[in-house]
């Protein structure tokens, strides 16, 4: 089984949601994260989870000198462009994996291993859960010199880097390392698609997982699920009968409806996420009652 650690760097405070994005974790006991950052400890962190404390100021500084670039934004916001370059930065503590991945905290896993099996992972080299560009909250990449350094190619990618403001590197220009022209009529793109060798080491396949945001359903429709239910690992909705999940991005939810929830809401995830069983919607985390009303 190919070895996969996460690396995402995320300072501020941790987001309410986070005993739920540790559950995930939990779950996939083959599958690391390590995280950078000044919130201090998680509690109860699974062992599979690292949290390496730095300051902002210390881990832009690294960058810095990793990079050679001067790289001190004001919002922390901007390490979203550093995504495709984390596994250059962080090349001494991902040096035992097969794979890294950059993602997001706004997400939920089910069974990883499920849908980066093996045998899939031996196709390819990129593994995005997008079609027609990388998925900046969860995107794999096979753990050579020649994918660590892939970001090189990004065009300006030490201005770009360097500017304060956040420039969506991660799903525009190394997208654009893989995909041209996306515009053009589907086939048309595809086929030239396939003339460029870094596609063809990649998989750009729809997961289906960010509800309610630009793309499409599994049907073509923009009728999305609006119940997940996460059972031991295992994650399904309300729409797809028992099709299963590598994750949900509640992208959408968390900068719109869960607005509205409280703090004596947040009181009581902990303890639901240690259940075996739960849902998450727009109106939050709640138990998973069956239609015969039992948990």
């Amino acid at each position: 089984m190919p070895s996969l650690c996460f690396v995402i760097p995320y300072f501020g405070r941790w987001p309410f949601w986070m005993p739920f994005f540790l559950a995930g974790c939990r779950a996939n006991p083959t599958v690391d994260w390590l995280l950078f950052s000044d919130c201090g400890p998680l509690p109860d962190c699974p062992s599979n989870v690292r949290v390496i404390e730095t300051s902002y100021a210390a881990y832009c500084d690294r960058v810095s000198a990793r990079l050679g670039i001067d790289f001190h934004p004001s919002n922390p916001y901007k390490l979203c462009d550093l995504k495709p370059a984390l596994g250059y930065i962080h090349e001494a503590e991902l040096a035992t994996y097969d794979f890294w991945a950059f993602g997001d905290l706004d997400l939920v896993f089910g069974d990883l291993r499920a849908y980066f099996h093996a045998a899939r992972l031996a196709g390819k080299d990129v593994f995005s859960t997008h079609e027609r560009r990388i998925s900046g909250h969860c995107c794999l990449l096979r753990n050579t010199q020649e994918l660590r350094e892939l970001f090189l190619q990004m065009k300006d990618w030490r201005i770009r880097l360097a500017m304060d403001r956040h420039e969506g590197l991660d799903e525009g220009a190394f997208s654009r390392i893989f995909i041209r022209r996306k515009n053009w009529p589907r086939p048309l793109a595809r086929l030239f698609w396939r003339l460029n060798p870094w596609y063809r080491r990649a998989e750009f396949i729809e997961a289906y997982s960010t509800p309610d945001a630009k793309v499409p359903w599994v049907d073509g429709s923009r009728n999305f699920p609006a119940s997940w239910f996460w059972r031991d690992g295992v994650l399904t909705n309300d729409r797809d009968g028992g099709r299963t999940f590598p994750y949900v991005h509640f992208l959408v939810w968390k900068g719109l409806a869960w607005k509205q929830l409280s703090e004596s809401v947040f009181a009581t995830y902990p303890s639901l996420a240690r259940e075996p069983a739960w849902q998450v919607s727009a109106q939050g985390f709640e138990p998973l009652v069956t239609r015969a009303g039992e948990i």
